[in-house]
């Protein structure tokens, strides 16, 4: 069998092909370190709050704003809280505004796939830092469905990038 880089059993010398591993393509400027699977784009300046889900109740309790996100995570500044902790989850309910004529979700519950605006869900909590009598709480929003992350991924793509 004649294989990309043999033509009559001789090895080519003009050979386009190249034996190392394919990789992938990098951004220019990205950091080794860095293990994110979304871009986190900036949302401070927005001022969007995020409540505290009760579900028993079927409401929420104000709780932080947005200082950044991305498809896969949140980050939240709030009011010292010493009952979150990191490795926990807190449930807690999303509310974006529609930018471009984009909604954030999809709600998928009835027979026709609708826009909505907000996302109720679980956030495992990564990282808790203290700073004075503020806290910014990471972490990944564990329960969303791809429909979502896609739309939201989407959403995204128009907001600033964070640094």
């Amino acid at each position: 069998m004649t294989t990309l880089h043999e033509q009559n059993g001789d090895e080519r010398d003009d050979q386009v092909f190249s034996n190392e591993p394919v990789t992938t393509l990098k951004l220019a400027q990205s950091d080794p370190r860095d293990r994110r699977k979304h871009r986190r784009h900036d949302m401070a300046q927005q001022g969007i709050a995020v409540d505290r889900w009760d579900n028993k109740r079927r409401v929420g309790k104000a709780f932080g704003e947005i200082v950044d996100i991305s498809a896969g995570g949140v980050r939240i500044r709030a009011t010292a809280n010493p009952d979150v902790k990191a490795d926990g989850q807190i449930r807690i309910r999303l509310e974006l505004p529609d930018y471009a004529g984009i909604c954030p979700f999809i709600d998928n519950t009835g027979a026709n796939l609708e826009p909505k605006r907000e996302w109720i869900g679980w956030m495992a909590v990564a990282r808790v830092k203290q700073d004075g009598n503020q806290m910014d709480i990471a972490g990944r929003l564990v329960d969303m469905d791809e429909i979502d992350r896609g739309m939201l991924g989407l959403y995204l793509s128009t907001q600033p990038l964070a640094a």
